[in-house]
């Protein structure tokens, strides 16, 4: 698996942008597997750290124990309509999946469980510069950045 750095050294202008798209909100939603394999989706914080994406868990969270136990997450950034009546102004929305490598408690005045992202994927959604198509851009680990187009 990848380190941030190693997605912003390997595809930096599409880390760029789905940076950008995290880092304009605080609160983000991250998917995480329950004991028997039902997703979980959660409110969560995440920040870009000397090259690695890092987030926390409270105590006892639902979601820390789904990350112990299965490591396994998608991260999906804030996602907000575009504007009305200019649709090509609209910045799009950004995911990653990885897995979450525990780094020990959480520093600071917050108590609970770090974790730092192993990153598998990443993937930006927009529209193109006419609006009126969608564009997803994605890397994955070893295939680089692929682009795909749709209606």
């Amino acid at each position: 698996m990848a380190s941030w750095k190693d997605v912003e050294e390997q595809a930096p202008e599409l880390a760029a942008r789905a940076r950008r798209l995290f880092d304009a909100h605080t609160h983000k939603t991250i998917a995480t597997l329950r004991a028997d394999g039902a997703p979980r989706i959660s409110g969560i914080e995440a920040q870009f750290e000397a090259g690695e994406l890092v987030f926390g868990s409270m105590p006892h969270s639902r979601k820390g124990a789904d990350l112990l136990r299965d490591p396994r997450f998608a991260l999906h950034s804030t996602s907000v309509d575009p504007p009305e009546g200019a649709p090509e102004d609209w910045e799009g929305d950004a995911k990653i999946a990885g897995r979450a490598v525990p780094t020990g408690p959480l520093s600071g005045e917050a108590e609970g469980d770090a974790f730092r992202a192993d990153v598998s994927e990443v993937v930006v959604t927009r529209l193109n510069e006419a609006a009126d198509r969608l564009v997803v851009e994605f890397w994955r680990e070893g295939s680089g950045v692929r682009r795909v187009e749709r209606e």
